[in-house]
Parts: C-alpha cells; sequence; structure tokens
C-alpha cells in the first residue's frame, strides 16, 4: 500500500515536468533541435534499463514482494528521468520530452524482462 500512495505522490511531478517543458518552449520560440533518434537516445533507453534493474534488485534485497519492487522500482526510475530533464533544462535550456519517452521505454524493457525473473 506504501508503494501506491508514493506513486500518487509523483504524479504532480510528472505533471509539473511536462508544464514547465511547456512554458519553456513558449519562451523560447523555436526550440533546440531535439531528434527521435541518435546516440543520446540510446544512452537513455539503456540508462533507464540499469536504474530500473538496479532499483528492482535493491528494492527486492530488503525482502519486498516481486509487484512491489516493480512498482518501486518504476517510480525511482521516473523520479531519476524526469530530474535529469529538469537538471538539463536548468544546464542547457532544453527538457525533451523525447528523452523521456526513451527512458519510459528502457525502463519498459527492462520490466518486461525481469517480470520473467521470480524465484
Amino acid at each position: 500500500m506504501g508503494l501506491m500512495r508514493l506513486m500518487r505522490l509523483l504524479r504532480p511531478l510528472v505533471v509539473v515536468a511536462l508544464l514547465l517543458q511547456a512554458r519553456a518552449a513558449a519562451a523560447q520560440g523555436a526550440p533546440p533541435r531535439d531528434r527521435w533518434f541518435g546516440v543520446d537516445k540510446v544512452k537513455h533507453f539503456f540508462a533507464s534499463a540499469f536504474v530500473q534493474s538496479l532499483a528492482y534488485g535493491t528494492i527486492r534485497a530488503t525482502g519486498a514482494s516481486h509487484s512491489s519492487s516493480l512498482a518501486g522500482a518504476s517510480a525511482v526510475t521516473a523520479v531519476v528521468d524526469v530530474g535529469k530533464e529538469i537538471r538539463d533544462r536548468r544546464s542547457y535550456g532544453l527538457f525533451s520530452t523525447r528523452d523521456l519517452v526513451w527512458d519510459a521505454a528502457g525502463a519498459g524493457t527492462a520490466t518486461l524482462m525481469l517480470r520473467r525473473t521470480v524465484r
């Protein structure tokens, strides 16, 4: 039950991140070039898969159930990914929703693989 509450608490963070991105795009006029494919997107995919796997293993090692560990790992990965984009916005002026899509794809792929690891 605690993980579900955590996930509900994280929802506003995602909404705020999307609003910041929209505000930044309106203030800057033409956004910097952000392509759907490239080396950066591959890095996002594999970094998120790694964070998802590491978080799952760490939570599972504490004795949490398989499903709770998957949910907790997803929450941790979402916080890390959105936090990185907020940092990128402050440092480089770009909050990339395309990066977040690749992050979600990496985390989702790791989750699909982890679903098969129940012992």
